[in-house]
C-alpha cells in the first residue's frame, strides 16, 4: 500500500524481519493466492452454506484441481502449478475433524461453489470486472457441475474447465468464442468461424444436416439455425480459451496461431493480442522461470477447514482524542446498533478498550436473545480517559486474550478495531497479529489516526473504513453495518436500505422516504440519532398510513439514539419518515434503516461497493465499483451513486454506469463503475454507494455475466454427427417489481498521496474508448462509440483523432502513421453519449497504403481506431481496434437462390428472344403482304 511506505526505513526493516521469522506463507495469509517457486499457495475454495452436504463433492473438487495442476503446468510450458489449496466447509455441514479456520471466509474465496445459478445453467464462469491483464473476482461452479459426470461431454473434463477459468481469474484474458457472432467475413472475403485457432476443423450444419458454408449467409446476414460442428479428433493444439474440451488442445493461442480478425471478447478487450501474449506479460511469468528437467510437479495438497463458533471482539479507543468532534458519541451509536441489530445470533462477543494500556470491559458472551445484546451494550465505554496516548497493540492483545480463553487460540475470530489516535509503535504487534489467525477490520476516526493502521486489515484480509470528523456523516454506522460474518449466507445477513445524515436548522425537519421491497422485510429496524440532549420529534408512516411516533421508539438518551423494530415482516412499499428539530440550535440528524430477507425462496437485491485499490498517488484515479444483483443475476438500469468524503473537503457525488465505456469494462453485467480523481487533500477518503431502482424499468438481465467455458453442442466422430444433450437452461422467474428497491452500502476507504497544495495544470486526459464498432452500410462505414470526457469519463472532450488502415499491424503498432480521417465536422458530445460518425469507403479503395514490409496489400477489410483529445491537447490511449468488411463475399448467396436467379434469367432471356422473333415474323409478313398488294395494283394499272 502506498501510504504504508511513509513509515520509512525502520518500518521496512521490521517487515524484512517478519519475512524471516514468519515465512512468506504466513505473511501473506490475508493477501490471496501467492506464486512461490512455480507453485500457487493459498488458493481458497469455499462452499456456500446453502449447498446440501454431499460426500462426493469434496473428492470431486480435489480431483478437478489435481488434473488442472498438471494440465496448467504443461500449458504454461512448465511454469506454474497448484501446490496448496484450502477448501472451506460450511458450518451447516457436519463436523468431521476439519481444521479450524483462520482468516478464511466465503467472501474472500477465489473459487465459490453455490446453487444459485440462472439462465446459464451449469456453466462454470469467472466474474471479470476489470480490463485485459487484470485479475477477476472469483470463479463460480455449481454443485451439479462438480457432481454430474454427464456434463463433461459438453464442457470437457473438469480439470480443463478449471484451467480455462483460472486464466480468466488470474491473468485477465477473455473468451475466444462468441455465441452472438459465431461467424464473420475475413479480410479475404471468406466466411470464417469465430475460433482460435483457425486450424480447428469441422463442418457447417444447417437444419439438421451438413451444408456448404455459403448456405449460412444471406447478404452478409448469417442464417438462423446454422452452426459449426467440430471434429472430435483434431491436430490443432490451441486454444484453451476457445475449446478446452478437445483432447488435442493443450496450449493457449500465441502470436502464430491467434486469429486477430475474430470478433471475440479477447480481441476486443486486449487490443487484438493473443491470450499467451497477455499471460506471459503477467507478474507470474515476469517473476518466475520454467522448471528444469522433465519431472512433473508434485500433486496439490488440500486442507479442509471449517468455521467454528463465531467470535467478535470490539477493540475501542478511549483515549482523550476520542472526545473531539463527537467521536465517542458516534462510536457509541454505531456500536450499540451493531450489538442490537447487526451481529448474528449465537455469536460470542467481547469488548476491550485501550489508551496507553488495554483493558477488558466485557468477557466473551454469547448472544442468544435481546437481553444478551442489552447486557453487552451496557459495557460500552461511557467516557474517555484523560490520556492522549494510544497503544493499538495493547488493545488487540486484550482482544486475543479473551478469545484464547474460549478456544485456546484466536483462529477464526474477528476484531473490530476503532481508533482516532496516532501510534508509532503499531508495527510492534504485527508478529502477534499475523500469527493470531484473526481477521482485523479497522475503522479510523479523523485524519490523525494511525498512518499505517490499514496494514492490519490488509495483512489479515479485513475491511478498512474511515470516519471523517463531520457530525452529519453516517460513515461510522455504515462501517458497522457493512461488517458481516462472511459466511456467504445472505439470508442470515442484514441489508442496509437507508443511510442519511443532514444538519437541520431549528424547527426545521428532515423528511424522506425509504422503499421496503417484497424481498426484504424481516427484522426491519429504523434507527434515528441526534446530537443534543433530547430526541427530535419523529413521525413514521408505513405504506398503509399507520403512524409511529417518538414514543414508539426505544430511546437511549445517553447515546442519543431511538430505535424502532418492526415485528414480523414489514409491509412492502414506501415508508415515510419526518424528523423535526425542536431545539433552538442546528444539529445533525441521521437515519439508518436495515432489514433482512423476507423468505428463503426470494433472493434480495444486494449491492457490494469497493475500490480497485486501497491507495493511490496523484494524478492516478481511483476506480469505484458497485456490484448490483439479485442472487447472481445482474440488475440493470439502476440509479447508482457514490459519495466520497475526505476529512476537510465537501463530499463528492458521482453517478456510476454499467454502459461498457470509460471505467466500466463490460456493459450490462450489473457492475457499475466510475473514475474518481477529484482529490482535494492528501489522506483518507470514505466511500458510500446508494442504489435506487424504479419499478417501471426492466430490472434483471436474462443471463449471468462473466467469462464462461464453452459448452459444445456436438461433435463429428468418424464421420457421424453426435449431438450432446442441450445445455441446461434455468430461466429466471419474472417477478413483479411494484415498488422498486433501495440499497446503501459502505465501500470502505482508500488513501491518496501526492495531491499538490496549490492549483495545478490539467493532468487528466480523456479516458480510453473501449467500445468502438465499425459497420459497412453500402458505400459507407459507420463508426459508433461512447464519448469519453475532458477528464477521464467526466466533461466533454475537445476533438477526436480517427485513423484507418488496411493493415491490422499498421494501426496496432504505428497508429500515428495510419490514414488520418477528416473529423473537422465531428464535435465531441458530453461523456457517456453515443457517438456516430460515417466515412466513405472510397478512402480505402482509391490507392495502395504503405505496409510495414514495404509491399502493397490487397485487402477487403479495414481497421479503425480512435483517440480523444482535450482542450489542453492531452490525448487518451488509443481505442480498441474495430474492423469492417468492404465487400460482400461473391459466394454469399445461397445455392437455391442462385439457381432461382439463373432460371429467372434464362426465362427472361427466352422471353426477350421470343418477342424479337415474333416481331421479325410479323414484320416479314406485313412487308410481304404489302409487296403483293403493290404488285397486284401495278398489274391492274398495266391492264
Amino acid at each position: 500500500m502506498t501510504h504504508g511506505d511513509s513509515a520509512g526505513p525502520v518500518c521496512s526493516l521490521k517487515f524484512v524481519t517478519l519475512l524471516v521469522v514468519l515465512g512468506l506463507e504466513l505473511l501473506f495469509v490475508g493477501a490471496g493466492v501467492q506464486l512461490q517457486e512455480n507453485g500457487y499457495n493459498g488458493l481458497l475454495v469455499a462452499i456456500n452454506p446453502q449447498v446440501s452436504e454431499d460426500q462426493n463433492l469434496i473428492p470431486n473438487i480435489k480431483e478437478m484441481i489435481t488434473e488442472a495442476s498438471y494440465y496448467l503446468f504443461n500449458a504454461t510450458k512448465r511454469r506454474v502449478f497448484f501446490r496448496n489449496i484450502k477448501i472451506l466447509i460450511p458450518a451447516t455441514w457436519k463436523a468431521n475433524n476439519y481444521s479450524k479456520v483462520k482468516q478464511e471466509s466465503y467472501e474472500k474465496a477465489n473459487v465459490i461453489v453455490t446453487d444459485w445459478y440462472g439462465a446459464r445453467g451449469d456453466d462454470a464462469y469467472t466474474l471479470q470486472y476489470r480490463g485485459c491483464g487484470e485479475e477477476g473476482k472469483y470463479i463460480h461452479f455449481t454443485p451439479d457441475f462438480l457432481l454430474n459426470d454427464d456434463l463433461t461431454a459438453g464442457y470437457g473434463s473438469r480439470g480443463r474447465v478449471f484451467v480455462h477459468e483460472w486464466a480468466h481469474l488470474r491473468w485477465g484474458v477473455f473468451d475466444e468464442y462468441n455465441n452472438e457472432k459465431p461467424f464473420y467475413i475475413n479480410g479475404q472475403n471468406q466466411i470464417e468461424v469465430t475460433r482460435c485457432s483457425s486450424d480447428i476443423t469441422g463442418i457447417f450444419l444447417c437444419e439438421g444436416g451438413p451444408c456448404p458454408q455459403e448456405n449460412c449467409v444471406i447478404s452478409k446476414i448469417f442464417k438462423e439455425g446454422c452452426m459449426f460442428i467440430y471434429n472430435s479428433t483434431q491436430n490443432a493444439t490451441a486454444s484453451i480459451m476457445f475449446m478446452q474440451s478437445l483432447s488435442s488442445v493443450v496450449e493457449f493461442c500465441n502470436a502464430s496461431t491467434h486469429t486477430q480478425e475474430a470478433p471475440n471478447l479477447q480481441n476486443q478487450m486486449c487490443s487484438l493480442r493473443s491470450t499467451w501474449d497477455v499471460i506471459t506479460d503477467s507478474d507470474d511469468f515476469n517473476n518466475s522461470f520454467p522448471m528444469k528437467g522433465t519431472e512433473l510437479p508434485p500433486p496439490p495438497t488440500f486442507s479442509l477447514v471449517q468455521a467454528g463458533d463465531k467470535v467478535v471482539c470490539l477493540v475501542l479507543d478511549v483515549s482523550s482524542k476520542m472526545a473531539k468532534a463527537d467521536r465517542l458519541l458516534q462510536l457509541q451509536q454505531a456500536a450499540e446498533f451493531y450489538l442490537m441489530q447487526i451481529v448474528e445470533i449465537h455469536t460470542f462477543v467481547g469488548i476491550a478498550s485501550f489508551n496507553s494500556k488495554g483493558m477488558i470491559r466485557a468477557q466473551l458472551h454469547q448472544i442468544n436473545n435481546d437481553d444478551d445484546r442489552k447486557l453487552l451494550v451496557s459495557y460500552l465505554p461511557a467516557t474517555v480517559s484523560a490520556e492522549a496516548e494510544t497503544s493499538v497493540c495493547s488493545g488487540l492483545k486484550k482482544g486475543f486474550e479473551m478469545v484464547e480463553k474460549l478456544n485456546g487460540k484466536a483462529f477464526g475470530s474477528v476484531m473490530i478495531l476503532v481508533t482516532s489516535g496516532d501510534d508509532e509503535h503499531i508495527t510492534n504487534c504485527f508478529l502477534t497479529v499475523l500469527s493470531s489467525g484473526s481477521t482485523i477490520h479497522t475503522i479510523a476516526l479523523g485524519s490523525p489516526a494511525v498512518k499505517n493502521l490499514e496494514e492490519l486489515s490488509h495483512l489479515t484480509g479485513g475491511l478498512q473504513f474511515f470516519v471523517p470528523d463531520k457530525s452529519n456523516s453516517n460513515s461510522m454506522l455504515d462501517a458497522f453495518s457493512r461488517i458481516s460474518s462472511g459466511t456467504g449466507d445472505i439470508f442470515q445477513q442484514h441489508i442496509q436500505l437507508e443511510s442519511i445524515g443532514e444538519y437541520v436548522k431549528p424547527h426545521h425537519q428532515l423528511k424522506n422516504t425509504v422503499t421496503v421491497d417484497h424481498s426484504v422485510g424481516n427484522d426491519t429496524t429504523f434507527l434515528v440519532t441526534w446530537q443534543t440532549s433530547g430526541p427530535p420529534e419523529i413521525v413514521l408512516f408505513d405504506p398503509n398510513g399507520r403512524k409511529y411516533y417518538t414514543d414508539d421508539f426505544i430511546t437511549n438518551l445517553a447515546f442519543r439514539t431511538a430505535r424502532l423494530w418492526i415485528p414480523g415482516t414489514a409491509k412492502p412499499g414506501l415508508w415515510t419518515y419526518t424528523l423535526n428539530n425542536t431545539h433552538h440550535s442546528p444539529q445533525a440528524l441521521k437515519v439508518t434503516v436495515t432489514s433482512g430477507a423476507s423468505r428463503s425462496a426470494v433472493l434480495p437485491a444486494t449491492v457490494e461497493a469497493f475500490v480497485e485499490r486501497d491507495s493511490t498517488h496523484f494524478p492516478h484515479p481511483v476506480t469505484i465499483y458497485a456490484i448490483v444483483r439479485k442472487g447472481f443475476y445482474p440488475i440493470l438500469n439502476a440509479t447508482v451513486t457514490a459519495t466520497i468524503e475526505s476529512e476537510t473537503a465537501d463530499p463528492v457525488t458521482l453517478k456510476l454506469f454499467d454502459d461498457g465505456a470509460g471505467a466500466d469494462v463490460i456493459k450490462n453485467d450489473g457492475i457499475y463503475s466510475r473514475y474518481f480523481f477529484s482529490f482535494a487533500v492528501n489522506g483518507r477518503y470514505s466511500l458510500k454507494v446508494r442504489v435506487h431502482h424504479c419499478p417501471s424499468i426492466s430490472t434483471l438481465a436474462h443471463s449471468i455475466p462473466g467469462s464462461h467455458a464453452m459448452y459444445v453442442p456436438g461433435y463429428i466422430t468418424n464421420g457421424t454427427i453426435q449431438m450432446n444433450a442441450p445445455r441446461k437452461s434455468v430461466g429466471r422467474r419474472e417477478e413483479e417489481q411494484k415498488w422498486g428497491f433501495s440499497r446503501v452500502s459502505s465501500g470502505g476507504s482508500f488513501f491518496v498521496l501526492g495531491v499538490p497544495a496549490d492549483p495545478h495544470p490539467d493532468v487528466f486526459p480523456p479516458c480510453k474508448i473501449i467500445d468502438l464498432e465499425a459497420v459497412k452500410v453500402e458505400e459507407e462505414v459507420t463508426l459508433s462509440w461512447t464519448a469519453p470526457g475532458e477528464d477521464f469519463d467526466q466533461g466533454q472532450a475537445n476533438s477526436y483523432e480517427i485513423r484507418v488502415s488496411k493493415s491490422l499491424q499498421n494501426i496496432q503498432d504505428d497508429f500515428n502513421n495510419a490514414i488520418l480521417v477528416n473529423t473537422s465536422k465531428l464535435n465531441p458530445q458530453q461523456a457517456g453519449t453515443k457517438e456516430i460518425f460515417t466515412l466513405s469507403s472510397q478512402l480505402f479503395t482509391n490507392g495502395p497504403e504503405h505496409q510495414p514490409d514495404g509491399e502493397t496489400q490487397k485487402s477487403h477489410r479495414i481497421y479503425v481506431a480512435i483517440r480523444a483529445v482535450d482542450r489542453n491537447s492531452l490525448k487518451s490511449a488509443v481505442s480498441n481496434v474495430a474492423q469492417a468488411s468492404l465487400l460482400i463475399p461473391p459466394n454469399s448467396t445461397p445455392v437455391f437462390a442462385r439457381d432461382y436467379l439463373i432460371l429467372k434469367g434464362a426465362l427472361t432471356a427466352m422471353g426477350f428472344t421470343g418477342i424479337i422473333c415474333l416481331t421479325i415474323v410479323v414484320t416479314h409478313c406485313v412487308l410481304n403482304r404489302k409487296k403483293r398488294a403493290d404488285k397486284k395494283e401495278n398489274e391492274t394499272k398495266l391492264l
